[in-house]
């Protein structure tokens, strides 16, 4: 399998990928591991039920008991309708091939919306960690706008059996206000149930064009998530970096672009785990959308989180909308990075 995540990259990127040292030191990190509920959440204010709730996600798949997370969120009926996902594969509009997915791929957790975990939710609840997505950006709206609606409760979670709950918060829309409210209010019930919380930290505003993926912004954003109570933030990779200064608004210090980051897309994801003060809340980064070079692009992308410091990755797309031996495949190869010892956090 190490043969096998080297080929899906030239040996020049996959060197370069693996020889990196970072300008922040990792020590100022809390890394992923085996005993990170212990380190990091127990000393926290989440009660027993979510400590146990975390412990069954860390504790399962492929995955379990290494600090290292892969779940497969399959919400995009809704974020992007059913026809335009599920078109490439239609079988996945039954939602219990979602859920086989997940499973025959040794996935940690499967997130999706009320729909689809209710309809099958008495056979699986028990055989993997469900995380009920309670709000989403429905697009059948016109004109379309950047707004997360809340369209399921933290008691149909917990009557479901989930070990979790999700929620996105489009930070930079007009929104984005209200988004907050509700969704720190939604994490506190969650918590007093004893689940966890997983936050999607998008960037959404028209002005911020490219930068929607900046470090410093995104990395803002994970600020704000873990301020209002995310255990586990949900972000994109960054492309890019310096949006402070390029849209010229907020407050930024010049010691963000020179001391804490670079524009190495190692250096850049490690700043976005440390606005996840400091890795306390793991930072697990989207798959993106599918492409042609889909398996070249998640290795890559797990490269890049695991050696900044990050927790796992967030794959939906790119292994769904294939047929269903080559999603596992993908999501295998992409856990096989967080598990070879060659493939280390970078100092």
């Amino acid at each position: 399998m190490k043969n096998n995540i080297i080929n899906t990259l030239s040996g020049d990127e996959y060197e370069a990928l693996l020889s990196h040292e970072c300008k922040l030191s990792a020590q100022s990190l809390h890394l992923p591991g085996s005993d990170f509920i212990e380190r990091v959440f127990m000393p926290s204010d989440r009660n027993i039920g979510t400590l146990v709730n975390l412990r069954r996600l860390f504790a399962h798949g492929h995955l379990a008991n290494t600090g290292y997370l892969s779940i497969l969120p399959v919400d995009q009926g809704v974020e992007h309708s059913a026809g335009a996902s599920f078109a490439p594969n239609p079988m996945y509009f039954d939602p219990e091939n979602i859920f086989r997915l997940a499973l025959e791929a040794g996935c940690n957790g499967v997130a999706s919306s009320l729909g689809v975990l209710s309809a099958v939710a008495r056979k699986y609840s028990h055989r993997i960690p469900l995380i009920l997505k309670l709000n989403h950006n429905e697009l059948l709206s016109y004109p379309n706008r950047y707004d997360q609606k809340v369209l399921a409760t933290v008691k149909q979670a917990k009557d479901m059996g989930c070990a979790g709950v999700g929620a996105t918060v489009y930070f930079g829309s007009i929104e984005s206000g209200r988004q907050m409210r509700e969704v720190s209010e939604l994490f506190s019930m969650a918590h007093d149930e004893g689940m966890f919380t997983i936050l999607w930290c998008y960037l959404r505003n028209e002005s911020f064009g490219q930068y929607t993926t900046a470090a410093d912004l995104t990395g803002q954003a994970n600020h704000l998530g873990a301020t209002i109570g995310a255990d586990i933030i949900k972000q994109k990779q960054p492309e890019r970096n310096g949006g402070y200064e390029e849209l010229n608004f907020g407050v930024y210090d010049k010691r963000m672009y020179s001391e804490l980051c670079t524009e190495h897309p190692i250096d850049m994801t490690r700043y976005q785990v440390l606005n996840c003060y400091s890795g306390r809340a793991g930072l697990i980064n989207s798959g993106g959308g599918s492409g042609k070079t889909d398996l070249a692009d998640a290795v890559r992308t797990a490269i890049i989180n695991k050696r900044a410091g990050g927790m796992g990755l967030i794959c939906g797309r790119k292994a769904f909308q294939k047929p269903l031996k080559e999603g596992v495949e993908l999501l295998r190869m992409v856990q096989e990075v967080y598990l070879d010892p060659e493939i280390t956090v970078a100092k």
